[in-house]
């Protein structure tokens, strides 16, 4: 179970392309499929024609049924509540249980330290990965970081640009995906192709862009908090995070794990007004 279909999607996409070949039958279930896609999912996990199946939410709604679930794993599981957690959990009996995350919640660590939970540490990086080098730049270095992204776009690379917001606010002044997606894409990329996405998009028109993406049909993503985690895009090694001190730390800390995900040297450069480091 994972928290957003983008994750589950590319989860899905992976573990096909890693055990198909070896005869495991993977599904996906997520909350904007078509009902007739639906319900076949819903019928190969009731019967056990699914050997594996990655999901949303939608995995702990009523109505799946599972043959005989015997290993319940959660990726990212700080951003499950402790019922929807369980409510998993219950749909087997007793199965063993994988918690997965880069950041750990209070609770999550209580019950490691009493022994409620075993666990297991992967403090390396994978192999041939670089760390990745972070900068905080006030707005008055802008251009200069735009420079940037250019000279990276012109080696191949892909950038993520992050906003705080969807759309433009009279309360906060700071920059939204959508404007800011037409003021790069127009005056400050017009060579470069731009691409948005946020969480208000259909999740056909979300998993359109982020396979455009993959596929290295745009340059620069322009995106919200969607992105923060599961995202592995290799080519991607720019992060530019825009009014940075909007954001918290958990928050920077797996935006930022975003990029370096290949070989390449990547860097995340944090934008912000002056004082906020």
């Amino acid at each position: 179970m994972v928290p957003t279909e983008i994750i589950a999607s590319q989860h899905c996409a992976a573990f096909q392309g890693l055990l198909s070949p070896g005869g495991v039958r993977v599904g996906l279930l997520v909350g904007g499929q078509a009902k007739k896609e639906r319900e076949q999912i819903l019928c190969g996990i009731r019967e056990g024609e699914l050997d594996l199946i990655v999901g949303t939410h939608a995995l702990i709604q009523e109505g799946v049924d599972f043959r005989n679930l015997a290993l319940v794993v959660v990726d990212e599981q700080h951003k499950f509540g402790v019922v929807q957690r369980a409510l998993l959990r219950q749909k087997g009996i007793h199965p063993d249980v994988l918690f997965m995350t880069a950041t750990p919640i209070p609770r999550t660590l209580a019950l490691t330290l009493y022994g409620d939970l075993n666990s297991s540490v992967l403090d390396e990086m994978p192999p041939g990965r670089k760390p990745v080098k972070t900068f905080w730049r006030p707005f008055s270095k802008e251009k200069e970081v735009y420079q940037f992204i250019r000279d990276q776009v012109g080696k191949g690379c892909q950038v993520y640009i992050v906003c705080p917001l969807v759309e433009e606010s009279d309360k906060i002044q700071v920059a939204s995906a959508i404007e800011e997606s037409s003021r790069l894409a127009e005056e400050v990329f017009p060579d470069l192709r731009v691409a948005l996405l946020h969480g208000r998009m259909k999740s056909s028109e979300k998993e359109a862009i982020m396979r455009g993406f993959r596929n290295k049909e745009y340059d620069l993503l322009i995106s919200t908090t969607v992105i923060e985690v599961g995202v592995d895009i290799q080519n991607a090694t720019v992060m530019v995070i825009l009014h940075a001190d909007r954001f918290g730390l958990a928050q920077l800390h797996q935006l930022r794990g975003r990029v370096g995900r290949g070989s390449d040297q990547s860097y995340c450069v944090l934008l912000a007004t002056p004082g906020s480091r």
